[in-house]
């Protein structure tokens, strides 16, 4: 009876999973208020979103072994919060009825086998296809196995299209990449092959549609710095400005964006483009490291277009997998 007595009650058990579950929930509900002044830590934080829910069945685990009554009922906090955030992108969302498939993949400019990635792309019946970090000794390859089933394209810099319509106004876009200190008294053509951006018009039977490519700056994690974005931030409010005074009111933006939809460093494009993977997609769509996705930095963004489907394609010889969508008017 003494030993029976001493212990704790149930609700009274494992007050730090308590505080952990708490914690964890009210991470996930407030994300948005954790405050990037310090090693980046709100953006960091919103990039591994999704895995937070990982931590759930960790601490009802442990909650269950401690026999803490108190501790199972916290954990409803993260639990719904993040069946709130991710629950609805489980399922396949996908509609019939597409009238055009476009599609993105960094190619990544250590592909050992550009040729081998042009063809799988061919493949993936793609009608318009947008390509980021093209090596330049590699575009010939992808000119060649690409011209037949794309007779129209573009390379302007580190980005090009292909496409099975015809283009037309095709341009750079300035995003003030860091690929070096390019100020304007940069020649012209030192400036364009640093480019990772670009702009074009593809004639449809519904009339034009304007596409972007664009590849946004690398972000690092540093022990020191913590979640380097700087580059990637600076451009992506730069692609903001220019997609805010985009004149069509067909768009389709393919990138790396080399960050998540939940990023708050892309509010700026987030706020007037929508996402096809997350109206449309089947699950998360992680799409890189290729080898095993944990995070979708590969985005296919739209407006005044409706995505009817939206998946991610097998692994190329990039370090990222391609992603695809479909879309209809």
């Amino acid at each position: 009876m003494t030993g029976a007595a001493s212990r704790p009650d149930p609700w009274k058990r494992g007050p730090v999973l308590v505080a952990l579950a708490l914690l964890l929930g009210l991470t996930m509900l407030f994300h948005a208020h954790i405050p990037n002044r310090i090693w980046n830590l709100g953006s960091l934080v919103e990039t591994a979103l999704p895995w937070l829910g990982v931590f759930v069945p960790v601490l009802l685990a442990l909650a269950l072994w401690r026999r803490s009554a108190s501790a199972v009922v916290a954990l409803l906090l993260p639990a719904v919060v993040w069946t709130s955030l991710f629950g609805g992108l489980l399922g396949d969302r996908s509609r019939p009825g597409g009238d055009l498939v476009v599609a993105g993949h960094n190619v990544g400019a250590g592909n050992t086998d550009p040729a081998g990635t042009a063809r799988d792309l061919v493949s993936s019946g793609a009608d318009v296809l947008g390509l980021m970090e093209l090596d330049q000794e590699d575009v010939g390859t992808y000119e060649k196995e690409l011209a037949e089933a794309y007779p129209h394209h573009a390379v302007l810099g580190t980005v090009g299209l292909w496409s099975r319509l015809p283009l037309s106004d095709t341009r750079a876009v300035d995003t003030a990449m860091d690929a070096g200190p390019l100020g304007d008294s940069k020649p012209a053509d030192v400036k364009l092959a640093y480019n990772r951006g670009l702009r074009t018009t593809v004639a449809t039977e519904h009339g034009p549609l304007a596409v972007y490519v664009a590849h946004l700056g690398s972000v690092r994690v540093n022990p020191r710095a913590g979640f380097w974005t700087d580059s990637r931030d600076r451009n992506a409010q730069a692609l903001a400005e220019v997609l805010a005074a985009e004149k069509n009111e067909r768009v389709v933006l393919l990138g790396d964006m080399n960050g998540t939809t939940d990023d708050r460093a892309l509010d700026g494009i987030t706020s007037q483009m929508r996402s096809a993977q997350e109206e449309a997609g089947d699950g998360l769509g992680f799409s890189w490291p290729a080898r095993f996705p944990v995070v979708r930095i590969d985005q296919i963004l739209v407006r005044g277009v409706e995505p009817r489907s939206s998946w991610v394609l097998p692994s190329t010889g990039s370090d990222h997998r391609p992603v695809a969508a479909e879309i209809s008017w």
